[in-house]
């Protein structure tokens, strides 16, 4: 940088810096190379060779230039770095001459704007941080758009246009020898100097990787590259040891296979388990079936009788079905979503299994959306059935293992439960980190845009009228009816600006005739939030085709009735998605008891894992 400077200019970076920006900007006290007369106001550093440093550069590459760099060897005061914040804050213009800018707006906007390479997760601007690993000056209150910069000897200072507001912080980390970095120190003061001055833009916030997320908001866009262990993974390396000597049920599907692909009934009987019964969910034990009333069968290889949990009114482990046996286990795929009715199941058979006295294995398994996304609405208390076991919210952010410590503990079922949890898997994982092999868990959720895209396009589905996809290539991803009008609807949509989605006109066929609809294309994953999109699409059905659509027929899917009055009384999506974010506070106090997996280290696990 400073030879730059010296070829553009013909001055010395120190005399550029010095005549450009220190004089114009006051800061009288800030200079590369300060005078012996200043020594005893500047903070000491490190002892090198035996020497205590003091007005001289602690970077060892600076000292060999001279002093003068483009990365270090520069002195200042609180006071004379709140002047250059204030030129920032006023796009170049120095306060004392406003007439006279320092920088042109422009550059300040180019100075300041994200300048990673696409697809680079951690934003830097030029000589800015913005959201990376280094963002602790951040703390947690100013918001993305802010920006700043660290000191390796302890000093950062980070700016917020929005609020217009800034921190500096001086401190010491190298005095007398280098100590921890500061981070958690640097925080702190940002968070609590927002905090006293009234800034909080949750809308904004950046969370942790692993830190939920009620709403509204971003996390931090690092992708994890794991091997994710499920609990049949784990168990399967004990040899499934607490299994031996037992007559074990499985309640499984397709989707129970361990990291290799292989089936959790092989394995269990390769280690020698007694497997006396199968139990399927819905969509039958081989995951292809999609309608009412899967009969009960046998496994072709093995000649073992399966008990379909899926029959008419019939959806629960009897008595007869568990008798003789002295443990069930628990291996199926969710998707993290209130309606989708595995958890049913599961919730189902863990009744059952505490009054047969029938000891419950659960093998954990991912949330393919994350642990850490809660979206509402909430399931009414009353509203309770097959499609809403327990008053979740429409994206709980739990595995399965969790939601059964939940169910048991929260409905007081008693059942001798045992849940095998993960390894290597975190809150923050998207299904892709896990490096498991995706399987389809039900016929109509083919991918992972699929199962996000899930609770927001099935929150309407009980309308008959309405189709989500099934039957065509691309199902929970598309709309249509014989109503919509394609490009109108389009237009609408992403007129709302929906965070992290886009949406364009199809046509596609749907009860014998050709339909039109939209498709949605998911732009940003991590600030999609399916609970505002659902919403976002009912209040433009109503808005744009009045009459015909009868949203009081998915109030089981929508979950509560004060939403459904409120949206078709013709409220802003908006408003009703705040409504329903309000309403999932006590039901994270809830869930934070069962979280097998920590937001934080120094969270304790649960009982019962």
């Amino acid at each position: 940088l400073g030879e730059i400077v010296r070829r553009l200019s013909g001055q010395p970076l120190d005399e550029f810096a010095r005549v450009h920006i220190f004089l114009p900007l006051g800061m009288r006290e800030t200079r590369f190379r300060p005078p012996a007369s200043l020594a005893a106001r500047i903070a000491p550093t490190e002892r090198v060779e035996g020497e205590v440093l003091r007005g001289v550069v602690h970077d060892p590459t600076a000292r060999r230039m001279g002093g003068v760099a483009g990365h270090a060897g520069l002195f200042s005061t609180a006071r004379d770095l709140a002047r250059f914040a204030d030129m920032m804050l006023a796009r170049g213009a120095a306060p004392q001459t406003p007439h006279s800018p320092v920088l042109s707006p422009a550059t300040v906007a180019a100075f300041t704007a994200p300048q990673s390479p696409p697809n680079q997760p951690l934003l830097r601007a030029l000589g800015w941080d913005i959201d990376t690993q280094f963002s602790a000056p951040r703390g947690e209150l100013f918001p993305l758009g802010s920006y700043g910069h660290t000191g390796f000897t302890g000093t950062s200072i980070w700016i917020d246009p929005l609020s217009r507001a800034y921190v500096i912080l001086l401190a010491n980390s190298v005095h007398p020898e280098r100590r921890p970095a500061i981070t958690s120190l640097r925080s702190r003061v940002a968070t609590i100097t927002a905090a006293s001055l009234g800034i909080e833009f949750p809308g904004v916030l950046i969370a942790g990787y692993n830190q939920t997320l009620e709403g509204p908001g971003a996390r931090r866009r690092t992708t994890r590259n794991a091997e994710t262990l499920t609990g049949l993974d784990v168990l399967a390396a004990g040899g499934f040891a607490p299994l031996k000597g037992k007559r074990v049920g499985l309640l499984t599907n397709h989707t129970g296979i361990d990291r290799r692909g292989r089936p959790n009934l092989e394995l269990l009987l390769e280690a020698g388990v007694q497997v006396a019964a199968l139990f399927s969910p819905e969509h039958g034990f081989d995951g292809r079936q999609d309608h009412e009333n899967i009969p009960h069968s046998s496994d072709p290889a093995t000649g073992i009788r399966i008990f379909s949990l899926y029959q008419g009114n019939s959806r629960r482990p009897t008595p007869a079905m568990l008798r003789g046996l002295d443990v069930l286990v628990f291996d199926v795929q969710d998707i993290g979503v209130r309606f989708y009715t595995y958890i049913s199941s599961l919730g189902y058979a863990l009744e059952e299994c505490a009054r047969a006295g029938v000891a419950v294995y659960v093998l954990d398994r991912p949330n393919p959306l994350t642990g850490v996304r809660v979206e509402g609405p909430m399931l009414d208390p009353d509203n309770l059935s097959f499609t809403g076991y327990f008053p979740l919210p429409l994206r709980h952010g739990m595995t399965v293992g969790e939601l059964a410590l939940l169910f048991n503990s929260e409905k007081k079922l008693g059942a001798n439960l045992t849940v095998i949890p993960m390894k290597n898997w975190q809150r923050g994982d998207w299904f892709d980190s896990s490096s498991l092999a995706w399987v389809n868990p039900s016929p109509n959720i083919r991918g992972l845009e699929a199962a996000l895209l899930y609770p927001a396009l099935a929150l309407l589905e009980y309308s008959k009228n309405y189709s989500v996809g099934r039957g065509t290539d691309f199902p929970f991803e598309q709309i249509g009816a014989s109503f919509i009008r394609g490009p109108e609807l389009a237009s609408y949509l992403n007129s709302r600006k929906i965070p992290g989605v886009r949406l364009y006109p199809v046509r596609f066929p749907h009860a014998g005739e050709t339909v039109e609809g939209v498709r949605f294309l998911i732009t940003d994953r991590e600030v999609l939030d399916a609970s505002l999109l659902g919403l976002e699409i009912a209040g433009a059905l109503r808005k744009l085709f009045p009459g015909e659509i009868d949203l009081s027929t998915n109030v089981k899917l929508i979950g509560s009735r004060e939403v459904l009055r409120r949206l078709d009384s013709g409220e802003d999506p908006r408003l009703l998605h705040h409504h329903a974010r309000e309403s999932l506070k006590s039901f994270l106090d809830i869930r934070r008891k069962y979280q097998l997996y920590p937001e934080s280290a120094a969270s304790a696990r649960p009982p019962g894992a």
